[in-house]
Protein backbone atom coordinates (compact mmCIF):
# COMPACT_ATOMS: atom_id res chain seq x y z
CA UNK A 1 0.00 0.00 0.00
CA UNK A 2 1.47 3.43 -0.95
CA UNK A 3 2.63 5.56 1.95
CA UNK A 4 0.32 8.45 1.02
CA UNK A 5 -2.67 6.10 1.11
CA UNK A 6 -1.71 4.77 4.57
CA UNK A 7 -1.36 8.34 5.84
CA UNK A 8 -4.70 9.31 4.31
CA UNK A 9 -6.47 6.33 5.89
CA UNK A 10 -4.89 7.13 9.26
CA UNK A 11 -6.06 10.74 9.05
CA UNK A 12 -9.58 9.62 8.13
CA UNK A 13 -9.74 7.18 11.07
CA UNK A 14 -8.46 9.66 13.65
CA UNK A 15 -10.51 12.47 12.12
CA UNK A 16 -13.64 10.34 12.47
CA UNK A 17 -12.83 9.53 16.10
CA UNK A 18 -12.19 13.22 16.80
CA UNK A 19 -15.53 14.18 15.25
CA UNK A 20 -17.46 11.54 17.19
CA UNK A 21 -15.89 12.37 20.56
CA UNK A 22 -16.06 16.15 20.20
CA UNK A 23 -19.17 16.90 18.15
CA UNK A 24 -21.44 13.85 18.27
CA UNK A 25 -20.74 12.95 21.90
CA UNK A 26 -19.60 15.38 24.55
CA UNK A 27 -17.55 13.01 26.68
CA UNK A 28 -17.94 13.39 30.44
CA UNK A 29 -16.18 11.49 33.24
CA UNK A 30 -19.32 9.38 33.70
CA UNK A 31 -19.18 8.43 30.01
CA UNK A 32 -15.59 7.23 30.41
CA UNK A 33 -16.65 5.20 33.45
CA UNK A 34 -19.54 3.59 31.56
CA UNK A 35 -17.38 2.78 28.54
CA UNK A 36 -14.55 1.11 30.45
CA UNK A 37 -16.82 -0.78 32.85
CA UNK A 38 -18.85 -2.15 29.94
CA UNK A 39 -15.78 -4.17 28.92
CA UNK A 40 -15.59 -6.02 32.23
CA UNK A 41 -12.13 -7.42 32.92
CA UNK A 42 -10.86 -5.69 29.77
CA UNK A 43 -11.89 -2.30 31.16
CA UNK A 44 -8.41 -1.26 32.36
CA UNK A 45 -6.92 -2.18 28.96
CA UNK A 46 -9.60 -0.16 27.14
CA UNK A 47 -8.98 2.80 29.46
CA UNK A 48 -5.25 2.55 28.79
CA UNK A 49 -5.82 2.58 25.01
CA UNK A 50 -8.25 5.51 25.18
CA UNK A 51 -5.76 7.50 27.24
CA UNK A 52 -2.88 6.52 24.93
CA UNK A 53 -4.56 7.94 21.80
CA UNK A 54 -5.72 11.06 23.68
CA UNK A 55 -3.01 13.35 22.23
CA UNK A 56 -3.97 12.34 18.69
CA UNK A 57 -7.66 13.14 19.02
CA UNK A 58 -7.26 15.80 21.75
CA UNK A 59 -9.16 14.12 24.56
CA UNK A 60 -8.97 16.15 27.80
CA UNK A 61 -6.83 14.36 30.37
CA UNK A 62 -8.91 15.74 33.25
CA UNK A 63 -12.05 13.97 31.95
CA UNK A 64 -10.16 10.70 31.53
CA UNK A 65 -8.61 10.88 34.99
CA UNK A 66 -11.89 11.65 36.73
CA UNK A 67 -13.49 8.84 34.75
CA UNK A 68 -10.88 6.43 36.11
CA UNK A 69 -11.60 7.56 39.65
CA UNK A 70 -15.32 6.97 39.10
CA UNK A 71 -14.73 3.55 37.55
CA UNK A 72 -11.91 2.11 39.65
CA UNK A 73 -11.74 4.15 42.86
CA UNK A 74 -8.59 5.61 44.38
CA UNK A 75 -6.90 2.22 44.04
CA UNK A 76 -6.27 0.85 41.47
CA UNK A 77 -7.50 4.07 39.80
CA UNK A 78 -4.24 5.88 40.58
CA UNK A 79 -2.25 3.09 38.97
CA UNK A 80 -4.40 3.01 35.82
CA UNK A 81 -4.22 6.79 35.45
CA UNK A 82 -0.43 6.74 35.80
CA UNK A 83 -0.12 4.02 33.16
CA UNK A 84 -2.60 5.70 30.83
CA UNK A 85 -1.19 9.21 31.22
CA UNK A 86 2.35 7.93 30.73
CA UNK A 87 1.22 6.23 27.51
CA UNK A 88 -0.39 9.51 26.39
CA UNK A 89 2.83 11.37 27.17
CA UNK A 90 4.79 8.85 25.09
CA UNK A 91 2.33 9.29 22.21
CA UNK A 92 2.81 13.07 22.20
CA UNK A 93 6.59 12.73 22.58
CA UNK A 94 6.89 10.25 19.69
CA UNK A 95 4.63 12.35 17.45
CA UNK A 96 6.88 15.34 18.03
CA UNK A 97 10.03 13.31 17.36
CA UNK A 98 8.55 11.97 14.11
CA UNK A 99 6.93 15.12 12.77
CA UNK A 100 8.99 17.84 14.46
CA UNK A 101 7.63 21.35 14.79
CA UNK A 102 4.83 20.67 12.34
CA UNK A 103 3.02 19.05 15.30
CA UNK A 104 3.06 22.29 17.27
CA UNK A 105 2.79 25.91 16.11
CA UNK A 106 5.64 27.07 18.30
CA UNK A 107 5.54 30.59 16.91
CA UNK A 108 2.27 31.22 18.75
CA UNK A 109 4.03 30.91 22.12
CA UNK A 110 6.42 33.81 22.81
CA UNK A 111 8.33 31.74 25.39
CA UNK A 112 8.64 28.63 23.22
CA UNK A 113 12.21 29.11 22.04
CA UNK A 114 13.38 29.76 25.61
CA UNK A 115 11.60 26.60 26.73
CA UNK A 116 13.12 24.42 24.02
CA UNK A 117 16.60 25.77 24.65
CA UNK A 118 16.37 25.13 28.39
CA UNK A 119 14.75 21.72 27.95
CA UNK A 120 17.61 20.59 25.73
CA UNK A 121 19.98 21.33 28.62
CA UNK A 122 17.86 20.40 31.66
CA UNK A 123 15.11 18.21 30.26
CA UNK A 124 14.35 16.15 33.38
CA UNK A 125 14.02 19.19 35.65
CA UNK A 126 11.79 21.11 33.25
CA UNK A 127 9.47 18.20 32.51
CA UNK A 128 9.21 17.30 36.20
CA UNK A 129 8.40 20.85 37.34
CA UNK A 130 5.89 21.43 34.53
CA UNK A 131 4.12 18.15 35.28
CA UNK A 132 4.02 19.10 38.95
CA UNK A 133 2.97 22.73 38.31
CA UNK A 134 1.13 22.46 34.96
CA UNK A 135 1.74 25.87 33.43
CA UNK A 136 1.21 24.35 29.98
CA UNK A 137 -1.21 21.64 28.94
CA UNK A 138 -0.30 17.99 29.36
CA UNK A 139 -0.09 17.25 25.64
CA UNK A 140 1.71 20.50 24.83
CA UNK A 141 4.47 19.59 27.26
CA UNK A 142 4.77 16.12 25.71
CA UNK A 143 5.13 17.66 22.24
CA UNK A 144 7.68 20.14 23.57
CA UNK A 145 9.71 17.33 25.15
CA UNK A 146 9.87 15.54 21.82
CA UNK A 147 10.75 18.66 19.85
CA UNK A 148 13.48 19.56 22.36
CA UNK A 149 14.77 15.95 22.15
CA UNK A 150 14.71 15.38 25.89
CA UNK A 151 16.19 11.96 26.67
CA UNK A 152 13.36 9.43 26.60
CA UNK A 153 14.14 7.87 30.01
CA UNK A 154 14.41 11.28 31.64
CA UNK A 155 11.14 12.35 30.03
CA UNK A 156 9.27 9.25 31.28
CA UNK A 157 10.68 9.38 34.82
CA UNK A 158 10.01 13.10 35.19
CA UNK A 159 6.48 12.63 33.82
CA UNK A 160 5.59 9.83 36.24
CA UNK A 161 7.03 11.55 39.32
CA UNK A 162 5.51 14.93 38.43
CA UNK A 163 2.04 13.47 37.84
CA UNK A 164 1.67 11.69 41.18
CA UNK A 165 0.07 14.52 43.23
CA UNK A 166 -2.42 15.44 40.51
CA UNK A 167 -3.22 11.80 39.82
CA UNK A 168 -4.01 11.17 43.49
CA UNK A 169 -6.25 14.26 43.60
CA UNK A 170 -8.18 13.30 40.45
CA UNK A 171 -8.67 9.66 41.46
CA UNK A 172 -9.74 10.65 44.99
CA UNK A 173 -12.25 13.17 43.62
CA UNK A 174 -13.66 10.67 41.13
CA UNK A 175 -13.88 7.93 43.76
CA UNK A 176 -15.62 10.26 46.20
CA UNK A 177 -18.25 11.17 43.61
CA UNK A 178 -18.84 7.48 42.93
CA UNK A 179 -19.20 6.74 46.66
CA UNK A 180 -22.13 9.11 47.13
CA UNK A 181 -20.75 10.18 50.52
CA UNK A 182 -21.13 13.94 51.01
CA UNK A 183 -18.33 13.96 53.60
CA UNK A 184 -15.95 12.19 51.25
CA UNK A 185 -16.89 14.49 48.37
CA UNK A 186 -16.22 17.58 50.50
CA UNK A 187 -12.82 16.25 51.65
CA UNK A 188 -11.84 15.30 48.08
CA UNK A 189 -12.99 18.69 46.77
CA UNK A 190 -10.93 20.47 49.44
CA UNK A 191 -7.86 18.42 48.47
CA UNK A 192 -8.45 19.21 44.81
CA UNK A 193 -9.00 22.94 45.40
CA UNK A 194 -5.91 23.07 47.61
CA UNK A 195 -3.82 21.54 44.84
CA UNK A 196 -5.19 24.07 42.36
CA UNK A 197 -4.46 26.86 44.84
CA UNK A 198 -0.85 25.73 45.31
CA UNK A 199 -0.43 25.56 41.53
CA UNK A 200 -1.83 29.07 41.13
CA UNK A 201 0.31 30.45 43.98
CA UNK A 202 3.55 29.15 42.47
CA UNK A 203 2.56 29.85 38.86
CA UNK A 204 4.36 33.17 38.35
CA UNK A 205 7.51 32.33 40.39
CA UNK A 206 7.88 29.05 38.48
CA UNK A 207 7.34 30.81 35.14
CA UNK A 208 10.10 33.28 35.95
CA UNK A 209 12.42 30.54 37.24
CA UNK A 210 11.93 28.44 34.14
CA UNK A 211 12.22 31.41 31.81
CA UNK A 212 8.69 31.10 30.44
CA UNK A 213 7.84 34.79 30.63
CA UNK A 214 7.48 36.76 27.41
CA UNK A 215 10.04 39.37 28.49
Amino acid sequence: MPRWLKLSLMLIVFGSIFYITHFHYELRPSDIRDIVLSFGWWGPVVFFLIYAIGPIIFLPTSVLSLGAGLAFGVWPGVLYILFGATAAAVTGYVMARLFGRSVLKVESYPWSEKLFTQMEQRGFLYVFVLRLIPLVSFDLLSYAGGIAKVRFRSFILATVLGMIPGTLAYSFLGASLASGSITLVVIAALVFVTLIGVTYYFREPVKRWLGLTSD
